[in-house]
This record gives structure tokens, sequence and C-alpha cells, in this order.
């Protein structure tokens, strides 16, 4: 083995607070990029090498749930560190998993039997893995439950959508960027229906109640030609997230899928690693749907990213099949119910629980909905806004009649959250793309920790509408 020795300064030699792509040794997800080196991060900012305090409107990826730099958290994490920092589930729990999952479970009111935690320490993709285990789960219930139908093996999801980047998380998303290296990787026993955007895909003469009606039949037909008896479940975001950008269901569509579902004897699996644990206005965004899935993941917001950690819950049918059968669950990872991403994940809940964080997110989603559509809901190039709580997307179009997007070479949506980091606009937006057919058509979300307050909703608002006119000022298509 060959030791090199380290200079910590040499890492450090980029340009304007960025690491240099010659120096650096990570395997970066841009090879030619240049990263900007975050030094720390304290309430709602960042703090770059270089001095820039950047606000953190997008909360990450959705994931900062109460701001950063919170001691009760990082002491509940250093605390369990001492007096457990790992333990082996083949043999042992914790207090503190079993605290988690008891908050979790009996936050449903009732309608989840048990929870599941993911941190298995791969480079910690925990919403990835929380779907893997929801897949697996899915297809053992039909094995274990009496008459077992071990004929499922089927999944239908949705066009544009995510539900994570390992191979079979990927395979039940329809985030066509993603997928196309590796198609060929990709499980073949998925397929899936189109999804539901009112602003793009609804007709104008249709109703609320025609366009779910379509759906349902969409779905329903798609039972049918794969053979129903094969299928486990149908796997949906109850609001898009990075493949469409905040894209909510029009009312009544997941009662009617749920129809389906049942009529079928399929499970309905819900992915809130998103858009779920508070981020919508309801701990879960189920509440808001008038339906209780039979699985759902949750992730981001369950720690708030002091800790990586994600997980499911199961409901009781779910979950009496597996007791009632074999009772064990085939699955497992080395770091899974980890105790230190637990005490942090519990801290986490408690705290949004104490300062009714969840009210805030729904009371200052308000007023972050009404303020960008008066701000920029009329510029040429914004076709839509739209979102729950503080989970909010901007898409733009190159041509707002027709909703024509920009060409996918522009990067619009990166190229306005690149623009947001310079200090003119101090600001940090999470872009996406393929909004419009799975490819073409951007979007930035806005997802703020659940504990902004008026004044900094309205500084959101006015610093979005001064980058978003400022950016499409200047371009040249």
């Amino acid at each position: 083995m060959v030791l090199i020795k380290l200079d910590p300064q040499a890492e450090m030699k980029g340009i304007d607070g960025a690491q240099t792509v010659s120096s650096s040794a990570v395997l970066h997800r841009h090879l030619s990029e240049d990263f900007l080196v975050l030094s720390k991060s304290e309430g709602n900012y960042l703090i770059l090498e270089d001095g820039r305090r950047v606000f953190d409107a997008s909360g990450g990826a959705a994931v900062s749930c109460i701001g950063y730099r919170n001691k009760r958290v990082a002491d509940a994490a250093y605390r369990q560190i001492l007096d457990a920092p790992y333990c082996s589930t083949v043999f042992y729990t914790t207090k503190v998993q079993e605290e988690l999952c008891r908050f979790l479970v009996d936050s449903t009111g009732g309608q989840m039997a048990r929870a599941y935690i993911v941190n298995s320490g791969k480079f910690f993709q925990a919403g990835s893995e929380a779907m893997e285990a929801a897949i697996k789960l899915a297809r053992q219930y039909f094995i274990e439950v009496k008459p077992s139908q071990p004929q499922r093996t089927r999944f239908i999801s949705r066009r544009q959508s995510y539900h994570g980047i390992t191979l079979g998380a990927l395979a039940m998303g329809g985030h066509m960027y993603r997928r196309e290296k590796f198609e060929p990787l990709l499980m073949k026993n998925v397929s899936q229906v189109s999804p539901c955007n009112e602003s793009r895909f609804k007709a104008p003469t249709k109703t609320n109640e025609e366009y779910v009606a379509e759906l349902a039949q969409e779905l329903d037909e798609e039972f049918r030609k794969v053979g129903p008896e094969t299928v486990c479940a149908f796997v949906a975001e109850p609001i898009v997230g990075a493949a469409q950008g905040c894209v909510p269901s029009v009312p009544g569509y997941f009662k009617a899928m749920k129809a389906v579902c049942d009529k079928y004897g399929a499970l309905l699996i819900f992915d809130e690693v998103m858009c779920g644990m508070g981020r919508s206005g309801t701990l879960h965004a189920w509440q808001q749907e008038g339906v209780v899935p039979d699985i759902q993941t949750i992730g981001k917001a369950l720690g708030g990213g002091y800790q990586p950690i994600a997980g499911l819950l199961a409901n009781h049918k779910v979950i009496d099949g597996i007791a009632k059968g074999s009772s064990v669950f085939v699955h497992g990872h080395t770091y899974q119910g980890h105790p230190a991403c637990c005490a942090a994940a519990l801290e986490v809940q408690r705290i949004i629980q104490e300062e009714s964080l969840v009210a805030n997110v729904a009371s200052m989603g308000r007023l972050l909905s009404q303020g960008l559509k008066r701000r920029i809901g009329n510029h040429p190039n914004v076709a839509d806004i739209r979102g729950r709580g503080l989970f909010w997307g901007i898409e733009f179009v190159s041509d707002k009649k027709s909703s024509t997007p920009f060409p996918e070479e522009v990067h619009v949506a990166m190229v306005i959250s690149k623009l947001g980091l310079d200090p003119k606009y101090g600001i940090n937006v999470y872009p996406g793309a393929g909004s419009a057919d799975g490819r073409l058509g951007d979007h930035i979300i806005i997802s703020p920790a659940f504990n902004i307050r008026k004044e900094d909703v309205e500084w959101i608002v006015e610093t979005v509408g001064r980058l978003v006119d400022d950016y499409f000022a200047t371009l040249q298509v």
C-alpha cells in the first residue's frame, strides 16, 4: 500500500471557490465541471469557500426542512454515536429505531402497520433503496398471501416519473435521460401509462372528471393488456418532483387509480421520497388525496439532510400477508436502521412537530404560490407555476401560447440555476428537465425549509423574479 501525503490547501485551489477539475480525486457528477466548495451552512444559508452566502431556496433536492446547523439534531446524533454507533439488525434492534418507526406508524392515524428504515452505505442512495425495498415487499406479499399468487411479477408506473437511480428503481421510473444509457440492463416487467399533468396533457375542453376517467381507462386497459393477474402494483408520486417539477394530480385522480388497482387485486405504491414528510403541507402527501397507499416510500425531509436516511411504510394488509406466511422479509442492508441516522431523523421530526412546522409549510406555501404567480405568472417564458405546500415548480417555454419547450441544448433550467449563485442573486434553486415530453421541457423547483418566515418568502419571490427576468432578457436562441 502506498500512502500519499495530502496537501489540504492544494485541494482548494479553484477559482472563485471552485474545486478545479484537475486536482479533484472525486468522481463527480460531471468530470469537466468546476464545483463550488461548500465551506459550511447555517440557518437557510450555504456559505461557500470564497465567502459567498447563498440562500438555499430548494433545500438542496428538497432535503433540508429545518435549516442547517441545528444543535439539537447534531447532539442527538452525537449521543447515539457514543452510545451505539452501529447495530447489526440480524441480531439486534435499538431504542431509537423503535421510536422512529413508532412515530412514523402513529403519524398515519393507524393506516400503516410497520416502517422499514434504509441507509445501506452504498454511497447512501437512500430514496432509491426505499423503492427497491418497496418493489421486493410488493412481490413477496403476493408469494406469501393465501392463496399464493406467484404469477404477479409485473409493475405499472407512469411516464415522466422518477423513482430512483439504482437499477430496479430506475426501471420503475420514466426519466428518459437517466434511463437511456442503462436501458439494456433494466427490468422488462415494468410498463408505463400517461402521467396526470393538467397543464401539459389535459385538453382545454375537458373537465377534471373527464380527464380522470380517461386516465383511469388507460390504466385499466394496461392491466388487461399485460394480464391483470400478473401485476403486483401501480407506482406513482402523489406530486411528481424531479421529472416534471412539482406536478400534483387533479382532484379525484388517485381515487380512480386506486379503484382500478382494487378491481384487479394489485397494490398501490406511493413514492413520497421528495414530496412527503411535510413537504406538501401534510406530513404524508396522500393525506390530501383521500386515498391510502398499500406501501409508501419516504426520504429527504425525513432526516432533513443531517443524516442519509429513507424508508418505507406498509399497511396492515401487506404486513399481515408476510406475518401469516414466512414472517421473514427477504431483504436487508448492512446499515439499515442505522442508529445515528435514526437519532437524527427522530430529532428532526420532533422539532417539526413541536414547532408546528407542517402548518407553517401550508401557510407559507400559500404565500409562496400567490407571490410567484403574481410576480412572474404573466412572464412570456413561464408556462406554469404549480405545486403544494413548500414544493413549487416553475416551467419555462420558448412560446407561451403553444407551450413549446426550449431546445435541449440550451439548458435553460441549469443555466438559470447557476446564474442564481451569482452574488447579485445569491439563491439556490433546483433545476430539472423533461417536463414536456420526458426529455424536453425546463423547470426549476422552489422547496425551502419548513421554518421560513413571511419575509423569507417575499425575498424568494422577488429574487426568483429578478433571476427569471434577467436571464430571459439576454437569452438568444
